[in-house]
């Protein structure tokens, strides 16, 4: 596929040059020369070992370099958090689960995520926290989760959206992010959050046809970086070197329709949800009818939401 549109880059932003005049566009955007502290250059491999050594961690280890969530071509592990960074950062591996080429990759997790417990790198990596600062671009009571990130160079992990806003700060590696605007939604092949299309680039045609309209919003990070991701924008990430990122999240809505139950700040709004199971519902009602029947109906609820949100764009 053709490269899409560049993100925006802004330098040596302020914080209230983002909230002011970026944040407000609802856009990607690329930041650059903001101080996230002294971890881009402490964070080594062997800084990293040192500091957090034989933690257990849960990453995903795979074999094919495009992660597919849906169809789960990965396997999760348990690896002291030192022996992780060291095969992470590793192309060949004397130790392995499946082959000395696997790949791995780490989204860091609460101590007990069953519990509502959220991800917060200040609470799980205490001994790196000091190093990162994060910039204040949301109310510290709005804040919800501090997401650390590790992966093998060549990981590419499946397209998706979030229901919150989000910053990816890439710290050790560089990344490409290709980005789709939640307008995108009907040329995506969505199950729930995730698209259908794993391989973005190269899309089967006959399957993915709509994939082709979709428009591409396209970056790529060096160690420092920062991407603004608005809330329910898909992007797709490819590991372009061994990367070290931290991405964080927080409440930009009424606290109200964010799910409680949710550790990992990607269930959709509660409204939204109750909205697409009425959906389902109705699709299991339209069932029982003569097919003839079934169409007209579809096309009168299709109808109706058109008149009612569409009409005016």
């Amino acid at each position: 596929m053709a490269c899409g549109r560049k993100v925006a880059i802004y330098e040596n932003v302020s914080e209230d040059e983002f909230t002011q005049h970026i944040y407000p566009k609802r856009k990607p955007a690329l930041l650059r020369g903001v101080n996230i502290g002294s971890c881009t250059a402490k964070w080594t491999v062997d800084y990293l070992c040192e500091k957090v050594g034989g933690v257990d961690v849960k990453v995903h280890v795979a074999e094919n370099p495009k992660m597919d969530f849906l169809n789960k071509n990965f396997v999760y592990k348990t690896l002291p958090f030192s022996e992780l960074v060291k095969r992470a950062s590793s192309d060949r591996h004397d130790s392995y689960f499946r082959s000395s080429s696997e790949l791995y990759y780490l989204r860091s997790l609460g101590f007990d995520p069953r519990g509502r417990d959220v991800a917060d790198i200040r609470k799980q990596f205490p001994d790196l926290a000091n190093d990162i600062k994060i910039p204040q671009y949301f109310k510290e009571e709005d804040f919800f989760s501090s997401v650390f990130r590790i992966g093998s160079s060549g990981v590419q992990l499946w397209t998706h959206y979030d229901i919150m806003d989000n910053i990816l700060i890439q710290i050790r590696g560089r990344k490409r992010m290709i980005l789709f605007s939640p307008s995108e939604a009907l040329n995506m092949y969505l199950i729930g959050d995730k698209s259908q299309v794993i391989d973005i680039d190269n899309p089967d045609t006959k399957l993915y046809p709509k994939f082709f309209e979709a428009e591409r919003h396209e970056c790529f990070m060096e160690p420092g970086d920062i991407l603004f991701i608005p809330a329910l924008w898909f992007h797709n990430a490819l590991a372009l070197d061994y990367g070290v990122a931290v991405n964080v999240f927080w409440r930009h809505l009424a606290y109200d329709f964010y799910d409680k139950k949710d550790p990992y700040g990607n269930k959709d709004l509660i409204p939204g949800s109750r909205a697409l199971q009425m959906v389902e519902n109705a699709s299991k009602l339209l069932d029982t009818l003569p097919e003839e029947y079934r169409d007209f109906y579809v096309k009168r609820m299709i109808a109706t939401l058109q008149n009612k949100y569409l009409t005016s764009k």
